[in-house]
């Protein structure tokens, strides 16, 4: 029998989530590292666990893909008949800035089925196994751009908003069973998805004068699925450097 710890973090293979994932190794967790389409960029987070003596397995599904989904963890189910998902991070998702006059269908609903469909399938998927050992820890990835809004943006902002609703709302419905649920919000981060900005002219903006760092989100990530905040749910933790409060 099984008696390892497991987390899943879908979008895992870089940036954020490559660091989430190696913060949570740490804690001790075998990570499941999901990836879509970047089998290289995965097999890479894999190898830097298990160099700093993690474990950790991958995990390829579209989560916008709800039959993908059930097949993917159907399978680990299948093989890990013992354990559960005890940490769940929902922080696969994707841009695709355009002004709303712009915007067309499959830019709009891309963004929204990655982000906020892709939290519904798997969230509710796990959910039965924290619900029956009555313990687990979902956090979920939103954004400034959920928080504040920003222009070019309203794809991603409204599915950064919605998911940040669906936070505080599950949050209260699963508390009683010691399930836990929050959020945290980054700002400007140095990852792939930050390449494209002016980062030079962006950080006179920020208070603290500079992007943050994936790791600075996986810390906060990391305190959130830990024992120590057991009593914080439904909550959600900004990391912008004060550009937005």
């Amino acid at each position: 029998m099984e008696n390892k710890k497991y987390a899943l973090v879908t979008g895992g293979s870089r940036g954020i989530g490559r660091a989430i994932c190696l913060e949570l190794s740490q804690m001790g967790y075998c990570v499941i590292v999901n990836f879509r389409d970047n089998a290289a960029a995965a097999n890479e987070t894999l190898k830097m666990i298990t160099e700093q003596d993690g474990k950790g397995e991958l995990m390829q599904c579209d989560v916008s893909d709800a039959n993908a989904i059930d097949a993917a963890l159907g399978q680990w189910e299948e093989t890990h008949p013992d354990c559960f998902v005890e940490v769940l991070v929902n922080n696969a998702g994707i841009r695709q800035d355009n002004l709303l006059i712009f915007m067309q269908d499959s830019q709009w609903h891309d963004v929204l089925d990655t982000t906020l469909n892709g939290f519904f399938y798997i969230t509710r998927r796990l959910l039965k196994g924290m619900l029956t050992h009555r313990y687990g820890r979902i956090v979920n990835v939103a954004s400034l751009s959920g928080l504040k809004g920003l222009p070019g943006q309203c794809n991603y902002s409204a599915a950064k908003a919605a998911l940040i609703g669906a936070t505080k709302a599950l949050a209260q419905e699963v508390a009683p069973r010691r399930v836990t649920v929050n959020a945290v919000a980054p700002g400007f981060i140095t990852s792939d998805m930050t390449k494209d900005l002016d980062e030079a002219s962006l950080k006179k903006m920020i208070p603290a004068n500079r992007f943050g760092k994936p790791e600075e989100v996986a810390a906060a990530v990391a305190f959130l699925a830990s024992d120590k905040a057991a009593y914080i749910t439904g909550e959600v933790i900004s990391i912008n450097g004060g550009l937005y409060t």
